[in-house]
């Protein structure tokens, strides 16, 4: 032991710190190896190794194809030592046309498909690179990139593809390191080429004006963009942001009358399947009550059908509750973060992504052309060596046959470099024809002529553009608008028209009876009940209101607190128990009582009153409360309560007080309000307010006694002004003040 502890280094680190240092490192290599893609190519290093590996294969587009196996092999074995599982679903994706826009490796045999299944083997499936893929990797033998050693040191791999297409943000990328995140869209690669053209043309343009030629994202499974254009603006200016992408869908018409709604389209990166899936729960739940059903009658075609439930329901309607509910419509993020060209990861807005492109290619230009430059000047160097040997063949033969050493002897008689030298040695005797002295006169003035173009063109900067600006309107002549591949897929249509879908299309419509005891319990019972009488309530409690509903219906609960309550007739415990204490519903302070339970109908208007005889109109729409709090609609004095809220029905009001006074005036003297006190109803001295009606004028004022009605039509002694005390009733009017008796 003594020995082991002897024969190293000790050094006290505190926890903290070690801990630090090794998570950074892993962090670091999670977000430069592995998670963010670089900004001149658009690849993370698994993508650029996959990439490479099949060039080195030979997998061109013209070649023949290898099988998925080979190329996972070299690639964990010579690159990515990582697993093979990984590789291949990384390379997969690659081909898959519904998930990359732009697919970079051509695959045949099954590579998965839409509705989320997976490929087949590796050691089945068999693959090439595409001409997009060739695009990126051209100029990697003209010195256009630096290369790396790999991990084990045994060969070499790029840094960083040449990259002819803007491959970042015509096919996106996503990924996740350690605190940060990358999320870039697919775009449309004939409106990068006119954005990166007009960058070259004037350097200053803005993102504004770079966004009237990139639209918008432009995905592989189309769909239809509804994000307002302000908003993509502002995602591309920033660098983060978002869009919505629905479905695009039509409306196919039938036989007498009857239509069906079909699905052509689902957002990207929504499997179909699960998609449909949960379509199918959700109408095992009754959440999608305009459905009937829903078919899946895709090939290599998108086609998912929706039948309504009925010919009067509405197709805009019936979608708007799937966009709502489903993945019909989904939220796809931007965060355009991205290592730069020194390897640092940081958000840039979409002028950055194109400026940076821009000056990576102008990059690999000039190390192409140097390059180039290399190579003709060797060239150069060895067609004057021939034209040398040419000019004195015979002298040349001579030394070549008689000197033991003939290259220095070359070298020293006809002044050649020892490349010259060496050229002349190993020349074939064939090329001895004279006709071979012409076609070498040719190569050397066409390379002496490439060569002062390369110069020029290494020396004007201007003309670098222009020469990138062509290579630029090339990759938009291979991959624009004109082909299958370039055409726009995903249609920009602005904000949708806000569609309004009632309750009654969510919910499946069902007849109900709300029941609500003396104690606050509440029911609903199935159906409109005839006879009430049957119905039980627990010990020594009783009926308070009954109420026939819907399942879609809205109802008011109105309390002594002067708020609103509303309960959802779908949310409310069914069966032919007690039920369910409304106090769990709807916040109902202990002090406060239930003073009247209504049936919500938008358009009607409700006459509130209090205690203390004041009262105002209100449009139910306007009390119709969203949260367990409700709804603040009356506000009351202290010691005073809400005792009613009576449908407005008629052209004049009935009060009757606690002091028996009876008062009848119209109902226009009573204000409309939102929320308030409202206006003094009748006036008292020493009395409450005792019951309220809304009746016509003409048809009389009538009230219940003894289970039968009575109708008043002489009612001059009793009609006055609003705040006026009244008279006592008619002979015959309940002892109870109320008219119900």
């Amino acid at each position: 032991m003594n020995q082991i502890l002897n024969g190293g280094e000790i050094r006290d680190t505190g926890l903290a710190d070690a801990l630090s240092e090794r998570y950074l490192a892993y962090a670091l290599s999670t977000i430069v190896s592995r998670s963010l893609p670089d900004v001149r190519d658009g690849l993370k290093p698994v993508h650029r190794r996959i990439l490479f590996a099949m060039r080195q294969l030979k997998l061109d587009p013209e070649s023949g194809f290898k099988k998925c196996a080979r190329v996972v092999g070299d690639v964990i074995g010579k690159y990515h030592p990582h697993g093979d599982v990984a590789v291949y679903e990384a390379m997969v994706r690659l081909a898959q046309d519904f998930a990359v826009r732009y697919p970079l490796v051509e695959g045949q045999g099954n590579f998965g498909n839409i509705d989320g299944d997976n490929a087949a083997a590796m050691r089945y499936t068999e693959s090439k690179l595409t001409t997009v893929a060739s695009a990126l990797l051209d100029g990697l033998d003209e010195d256009a990139v630096d290369f790396r050693a790999t991990y084990d040191g045994s060969e070499s791999e790029p840094v960083v593809m040449p990259s002819a297409f803007p491959n970042l943000l015509a096919n996106g990328s996503a990924g996740i390191a350690v605190g940060m995140a990358t999320n870039i869209p697919p775009h449309n690669v004939s409106e990068l080429c006119d954005a990166l053209a007009l960058l070259i043309k004037k350097p200053s343009a803005s993102v504004d004006e770079l966004v009237q030629f990139v639209r918008g994202p432009d995905f592989p499974t189309g769909g239809i963009l509804t994000e307002p254009a302000e908003n993509i603006l502002e995602a591309y200016r920033t660098g983060r942001g978002g869009f919505r992408l629905r479905a695009r869908w039509v409306v196919e018409k039938m036989r007498h009358g009857l239509y069906q709604v079909v699905v052509t389209e689902i957002p990207y990166q929504v499997q179909k399947a699960k998609l449909i899936e949960r379509i199918a729960d959700l109408m095992t739940e009754k959440k999608l009550p305009l459905l009937a059903d829903v078919r899946d009658e895709s090939t290599d075609v998108v086609r998912v059908v929706f039948e309504p439930r009925n010919r009067t329901a509405s197709p805009e309607v019936m979608m708007e509750q799937l966009f709502r509910q489903t993945d019909l419509e989904t939220r796809i993020s931007l965060n355009m973060n991205v290592l730069d060209g020194d390897g640092i990861p940081r958000v840039m807005n979409l002028k950055e992504v194109l400026k940076a492109f821009l000056d990576h290619r102008m990059v690999v230009l000039e190390r192409r052309a140097r390059y180039r430059l290399g190579r003709i000047d060797h060239r150069l160097e060895v067609l004057g060596g021939y034209l040398v040997a040419y000019l004195n063949l015979d002298a040349v033969i001579k030394i070549i046959r008689n000197e033991d050493e003939p290259k220095p002897a070359l070298m020293k008689k006809f002044k050649l470099s020892d490349v010259q030298a060496e050229a002349i040695l190993n020349m074939r005797l064939r090329a001895l024809r004279k006709l071979e002295e012409f076609e070498i006169r040719r190569e050397h003035e066409r390379l002496s002529a490439e060569k002062t173009e390369l110069e020029s063109l290494l020396a004007d900067e201007a003309k670098r553009w222009r020469a990138i600006g062509a290579e630029i309107k090339d990759i938009r002549k291979k991959f624009g608008p004109d082909t299958q591949l370039g055409k726009r897929r995903s249609d920009i249509s602005g904000p949708p028209p806000v569609i309004d879908v009632p309750m009654e299309a969510m919910v499946e419509h069902e007849d109900i009876t709300v029941v609500l005891s003396e104690k606050g319990w509440v029911r609903a019972m199935k159906g409109h009940l005839a006879d009430t009488a049957e119905l039980k309530y627990k010990e020594g409690d009783s009926a308070a209101f009954i109420l026939p509903a819907a399942t879609t219906s809205k109802i008011l609960v109105f309390a002594s607190n002067g708020r609103f309550y509303t309960l959802l007739g779908d949310k409310l415990p069914k069966g032919r128990g007690h039920g369910e204490p409304i106090r769990l519903m709807i916040d109902l302070p202990n002090d406060a009582e239930i003073v009247a339970l209504v049936l919500h109908k938008p358009g009607d208007k409700l006459l509130l009153a209090s205690s203390g005889g004041r009262g105002f109109i209100v449009e139910e729409s306007e009390v119709v409360a969203q949260t367990k709090a409700g709804k603040q609609v009356m506000n009351l004095d202290e010691g005073e309560k809400a005792v009613l809220a009576v449908a407005v029905e008629g052209d004049h009001v009935a009060v009757v007080g606690e002091n028996r006074k009876l008062l009848l005036f119209p109902l226009a003297e009573v204000p409309e309000l939102s929320r308030g006190r409202g206006v003094i109803l009748q006036r008292y001295k020493d009395a409450h307010l005792s019951d309220l009606k809304v009746f016509t004028l003409k048809e009389g004022l009538s009230w219940t006694i003894g289970g039968r009605t009575r109708t008043e039509t002489d009612l001059k002694q009793w009609v006055g002004e609003r705040a006026q005390a009244g008279r006592l009733p008619p002979n015959g009017f309940p002892r109870s003040n109320r008219f119900d008796g």
